[in-house]
């Protein structure tokens, strides 16, 4: 045999197909651009504190219905504390009047309660006492209603657009005694 002839590799259907020195190239180094590279590490950075963050605030408990997980924040220990000497103590928790009672709202709330709550206490920006916020009074209120509804139907606004009186204008004390 001639030396000349190129060699050749048997293809899966068993005919010989001729093979090249010239058609091996050298493999193409993967190459990555700085920016999907900066974008990964800053995502991993912020996943890392994140994942830090939940587990140091004790973020798994939130997702509870038990009220003590409310005083992981020490500011909240009044609120506890006068919580349990309410007339609602042996019949609702914090979550029964601070969340929508539907499950989607109840989870949307927690969400956003939880983001923002932890973001003031991190950063120290609350007042003291802590108030409750405009859209959280709305909770309430809608909750107050959604469990006394067949006493309070008659108190009730006729059209939605209509105002009503905030239950906890005077019952005050009803939630967290002394208040």
């Amino acid at each position: 045999m001639s030396q000349d002839k190129p060699e050749t590799a048997e293809s899966e259907e068993g005919n010989a197909a001729p093979q090249s020195n010239t058609d091996a190239r050298p493999p193409r180094k993967l190459r990555i651009g700085k920016l999907p590279l900066l974008l990964a590490l800053l995502l991993g950075v912020l996943a890392g504190l994140g994942t830090f963050t939940f587990g140091y605030g004790k973020g798994a408990s939130y997702l509870s219905n038990n009220p003590e997980t409310c005083v992981n924040c020490h500011v909240m220990q009044d609120h506890m504390d006068s919580w349990q000497q309410s007339s609602h103590h042996h019949v609702a928790v914090c979550n029964d009047c601070h969340l929508p009672h539907d499950f989607v709202g109840k989870w949307v709330t927690k969400a956003d309660n939880g983001f923002f709550h932890s973001l003031a206490f991190t950063l120290q920006n609350y007042r003291d006492p802590i108030q409750i916020k405009p859209r959280n009074k709305r909770v309430t209120q809608s909750t107050c209603v959604s469990c006394h509804n067949d006493f309070v139907h008659s108190l009730l606004p006729a059209t939605d657009d209509e105002g009503m009186q905030s239950c906890v204008h005077c019952h005050s004390d009803v939630g967290h005694a002394f208040r």
